[in-house]
């Protein structure tokens, strides 16, 4: 093990999700693969570090195509995943961190509310190279316990080893710190990819809660805006509109883009 790339696997689906062991399984072509994620669906949770979740790790044997496979399961968010692997499960600093395959894409401003994705930031700012990747879904996957198993992720997972092997040889530029793929449903190995940028609005609508008093259990939903809503260039665009594979780069680096001298001068002749 100890001259073959090491990669950490992780999700926010939790640790029996389809998704995950899709990627696991190709993934083993590039290296070894240490797989650490939530016992339990953990979508949604960004990059949270909740006080109450418990740390327990527990190793299951798995066997997946028939090969064994010993992970860990992790009480705690996706981004608590990550910290326990490297901190107490890996033999050593992984070379990648992989983040996925997530149901349901992940685009637009509402990146930082997935957990997928703050899988993946969490690893970055760690310092290792991280890849998150989403596959576009019907809504009723989004925060299901249990998983259809016809959901196909073969293209989802081609993808996933090409932008992994692509990280693996290739030292990103200084500002990106998570390439952020997600595919749309009906992608194939030979769908196009393009790089985008986020969308800046959210994907998604919210919905108001169905109750006639506060008292009353309620969450607010969400419904996907219409095509003519995405910019094109945007990862929401190339996944809804042009129906290609949406590589985003990302960075830590969340400070505005602006002059900050400039910005100085705005504020202070506001006094």
């Amino acid at each position: 093990m100890a001259n073959k790339l090491q990669i950490l696997l992780t999700n926010d689906d939790g640790i029996s999700s389809p998704g995950l062991w899709a990627a696991a399984e190709a993934l083993s072509t590039l290296g070894f693969v240490h797989v650490t994620a939530p016992r339990q669906q953990y979508s949604g949770a960004g990059r949270s570090l909740p006080s109450n979740s418990d740390g327990i790790i527990e190793p299951r044997q798995v066997r997946v195509h028939g090969k064994d496979w010993t992970v860990y399961s992790v009480g705690g968010s996706p981004a608590q995943s990550v910290q326990h692997a490297v901190m107490e499960i890996l033999p050593e600093i992984p070379d990648l961190v992989v983040s996925g395959i997530n149901f349901g894409e992940n685009v637009g401003t509402g990146v930082t509310i997935s957990g997928t994705v703050g899988a993946a930031l969490e690893g970055a700012a760690l310092g290792i190279p991280a890849l998150a990747v989403s596959l576009e879904t019907d809504p009723k996957h989004h925060y299901a316990e249990i998983r259809d198993e016809d959901v196909d992720f073969s293209t989802a997972a081609y993808f996933t080893t090409l932008f992994a092997r692509l990280m693996l040889e290739k030292k990103m530029p200084p500002d990106v710190d998570v390439l952020k793929i997600d595919l749309p449903s009906d992608a194939m190995p030979e769908t196009p990819w393009q790089v985008t940028r986020l969308l800046r609005k959210p994907y998604y609508e919210l919905v108001r809660p169905k109750r006639s008093t506060w008292d009353v259990p309620g969450l607010v939903g969400y419904t996907i805006f219409p095509d003519e809503y995405y910019s094109p260039g945007t990862d929401a665009h190339a996944i809804r509109v042009a129906r290609v594979v949406s590589v985003t780069p990302l960075s830590l680096d969340m400070t505005s883009r602006v002059d900050l001298g400039e910005f100085e001068s705005f504020l202070r002749s506001a006094q």
